[in-house]
């Protein structure tokens, strides 16, 4: 980092740098390692005891170096293009992935569907799925390769030939060709959202990126309330329509669209901020792309020339925080089960038509992308994660809980506004957990980041099958199975709290020692 100084270390050894990040967006090197059974096994970025303020003049400082009039106006100019192009970009392309990604949970609700496929008692869990394995598969690959290619192509190519599969899922006639189109959509679909939160990573602070990564998430939850808006307006209004069936031009009308802002992003997306290509070069001055080369070099700690994919993909298996991560994010992912069979169980509640269910389906996602915002700025502010997740999973079990208790329809309603808002909050905080301690180098936090991603989607795997459909409407079993996942997300994030604490009291004890800095993990 420009003008970054180290306290000297004593005689005879190299200073050594401790600790982990704050936020999930710079990647950063700790210099060396000394093999000393008593220290902390890992070695993190951005280690600093220092105050906000001198570390704000160091900044200040690194930009100063630049030579360039004014370049705190320019610097807030970067921020706001920034917001201006490469954030709505990125967050209609997430919203229209997951809207590909699950609009066969909309599609179910006309009957015509699975009576065309002739799907029996668990093809549409199976359906659901293979696109989580086809996902899964995918996701590293496209991680590592993340890192080597220009994003402002590699992103919006993706979008296209997801909108082409999802497309092609109106012409399926039986359960083989549904599953066949679900595992390539997945493959498909995977590089976008780690690709989008790496790209953000590489133009915003880590002080301005919990926030954006935040608004990011939140076209995952609008694109549920959506969805079933969407669906209800197709269903009324197209059904029969041409001869073909509401459910196929639901799949039809979403893949356009989805085709339409995959084409923009080809024009507004930027690369990264040294490209010599990308949006950048058009949407910013010669200036602006100077400040925010430096603004991010600043937010960082000098890192090895030589580091690989191989070597990040090492350090992400050999660090214990990964499994740690793994396991919630499994448990997490399991626990909200209930979000691609919604539709499905707000028709059981019987208050009307199926058009009416796909209506009712958007409040609770509504609340909560207001619910998602509130907790994320409270944890941004905080700096505190594992709190945030375990009142979150409380309110979770609550909902499920007063599900499987009852039939009373008001109370099953008035449960999913406790259980699709607390679900999708947390599941945000555990992502952006993970991967703002695994962040040593760019490659290990692509890597650790994929893997934590990867693997819980297990849980995506086996939720599908806890709604068979000879168990509606209460669905006891995923009820209680999501109670239980819950409960173990909430344990595991108060494991993680205090594992990550007892490591922090390590540094810190191991910095005053040897007079070096560090950073602490965010608990």
């Amino acid at each position: 980092m420009a003008n970054d100084k180290v306290p000297d270390a004593p005689s005879g050894q190299e200073p050594t740098i401790h600790g982990s990040t704050l936020g999930a967006a710079a990647p950063h090197l700790a210099t060396s390692e000394k093999a000393d059974t008593d220290e902390p096994a890992f070695l993190e970025h951005a280690p600093t005891n220092q105050s906000e303020a001198a570390k704000e003049a160091q900044r200040v400082n690194a930009l100063d170096a630049l030579g360039i009039p004014d370049w705190q106006a320019k610097e807030k100019q970067v921020v706001r293009r920034l917001d201006m192009t490469l954030l709505p970009q990125l967050w209609i392309l997430y919203m229209f992935n997951y809207l590909n990604r699950t609009n066969i949970a909309q599609a179910r609700l006309d009957d015509d569907f699975e009576a065309t496929l002739n799907l029996g008692n668990t093809d549409y869990s199976t359906a659901v799925a293979l696109l989580t394995v086809g996902y899964m598969l995918a996701q590293l690959p496209s991680n590592m390769l993340i890192t080597r290619v220009r994003p402002a192509l590699y992103l919006p190519l993706c979008a296209i030939l997801w909108s082409g599969v999802s497309a092609a899922t109106a012409g399926v006639s039986s359960a083989g060709e549904l599953f066949a189109v679900q595992f390539v959509l997945g493959i498909i679909e995977a590089p976008l959202f780690p690709g989008a939160v790496y790209l953000m990573s590489c133009w915003y602070t880590r002080r301005e990126l919990a926030l954006r990564t935040a608004l990011l998430y939140s076209g995952l939850v609008l694109a549920q309330a959506f969805s079933g808006l969407i669906a209800a307006g197709v269903f009324s209004g197209m059904s029969g329509a041409g001869g073909v069936a509401g459910w196929k031009w639901l799949f039809v009308l979403e893949a356009a669209l989805s085709a339409f802002f995959a084409l923009t992003a080809f024009f507004i997306l930027p690369n990264y901020p040294h490209s010599k290509n990308g949006s950048a070069m058009w949407s910013m001055t010669e200036d602006m792309r100077r400040i925010a080369v430096a603004r991010i070099e600043a937010d960082r700690v000098e890192q090895p020339t030589d580091s690989t994919v191989w070597q990040g993909l090492r350090l992400a298996l050999t660090d214990v925080k990964t499994y740690i991560f793994i396991f919630m994010n499994i448990c997490m992912t399991s626990s909200y089960g209930f979000n691609n069979f919604f539709p499905t169980m707000v028709r059981g509640f019987n208050l009307g038509s199926s058009t009416m269910a796909l209506v009712l389906t958007a409040p609770p996602y509504i609340l909560g992308t207001a619910v998602s915002f509130c907790v994320a700025w409270s944890s941004d502010r905080k700096k505190e994660r594992g709190y945030h997740i375990m009142v979150n999973n409380c309110f979770a079990i609550t909902g499920f809980i007063i599900s499987v208790a009852t039939l009373n329809t008001p109370a099953r309603y008035f449960a999913a506004f406790l259980y699709a808002p607390a679900s999708f909050s947390a599941n945000a905080l555990v992502y952006t957990w993970a991967v703002s301690s695994l962040s040593q180098t760019p490659e290990k936090r692509a890597a650790g980041g994929a893997i934590v991603n990867i693997m819980g989607h297990l849980g995506n795997v086996m939720s599908p099958y806890f709604f068979p459909d000879n168990h509606a409407p209460r669905y006891t079993m995923a009820m209680i199975l999501q109670i239980v996942f819950a409960g173990l997300t909430l344990c595991t994030a108060f494991t993680s709290k205090w594992y990550l604490t007892r490591q922090n009291k390590k540094l810190r004890a191991a910095a005053d020692e040897r007079g070096t800095v560090y950073n602490p993990f965010t608990t």
